[in-house]
This record gives structure tokens, sequence and C-alpha cells, in this order.
């Protein structure tokens, strides 16, 4: 990262978040964006099970943004999701930017403008290092899956398609 060059707004407060918590591996930017896992994956040469993806809806009880960060070569399971956050509804792209501040393809895990009701799925531990959105299409940051916990304060749970 150029300390020269200005980035977005949710890039530049991943960043931040990032530093504050001690994290070692600052974001990095694309030359591509990379909206999909697929993307990002074939972006950075990893597996695409290696990207964090970040699956949002919408609480129905409280309106509240419920985070889901899993794997990119899983599918989230709704009914999972809704088991421990409660009845869910669709998130539409404005949703998204409003409760996180991030645009859809760049929802970093921390970092959201607003409290989000997080889980992080299980299968993410089948790698030493993933990679997560950093709060923009172009950004992402580098982890372990031990982090996110950390990070987020989110516990971690079974909730993708078997």
């Amino acid at each position: 990262m150029s300390e020269d060059t200005d980035y977005p707004e949710g890039f530049t407060r991943v960043v931040q978040a990032l530093a504050a918590a001690g994290h070692p591996h600052a974001p990095r930017w694309l030359e591509v964006a990379a909206r999909t896992s697929q993307e990002a994956a074939s972006a950075l040469g990893v597996a695409v099970g290696q990207i964090a993806k970040s699956v949002i809806f919408r609480r129905r009880s409280d309106d509240a943004a419920v985070l889901v960060v899993a794997s990119g070569d899983r599918r989230v399971d709704e009914a999972r999701v809704a088991a421990l956050a409660g009845p869910l509804g669709r998130a539409d792209a404005a949703f998204v930017k409003a409760r996180t501040g991030f645009s859809i393809g760049g929802v970093a895990p921390l970092a959201h403008v607003q409290p989000t009701f997080t889980l992080i799925d299980r299968e993410l531990f089948r790698f030493d290092e993933i990679w997560a959105a950093a709060g923009h299409p172009n950004g992402v940051f580098r982890l372990a899956p031990a982090d996110l916990p950390r990070l987020t304060g989110a516990p971690v749970a079974d909730v993708v398609q078997a």
C-alpha cells in the first residue's frame, strides 16, 4: 500500500481497524476487482475455499444485518443461520451498504458502521491461510481462520450446506 494513494473510505476503515487490532498483515489493493470468491482466488493464486466470503442477511425481528463469513467453495445454509440468528430475509445492496458501510463484493468481516450479528463458518478452518475482503472489491487481507473470532468477537458455527 502506498501512503500517497487515496483509497476508498471503506478500505481505509479496514486498514485502520486491522492496525488497531495489531493484525500483522496490511490489506492489499488488487489491480482487478474481486467481487466473487472465484475472482478473488484467481487474483491471489489460491484455492476458492481460502476466500472468506461475506454473506449478509436481514434479521426480520429487528432489521439487523446478519453476516456469515464462510469458505468461498461452500454454500451458506440459510436454515442453519436462522436457527442461530432468528428468522431471516434477503438483504439488498442498499441495506448492505447502510448497515455495514461496504458495497456488496467488498464486505469485510470487521469495521462495520453498525453492529452486525456475525457467524464464522467452521469450514474455513480447513486452511492455514485465508483471505477476506477489505472494504472494497479491490481490497483483500490475509489472515489465519483463528484470527476471525479474535477480530470480530463472533462465534464459530456450522452454517453451510452439508
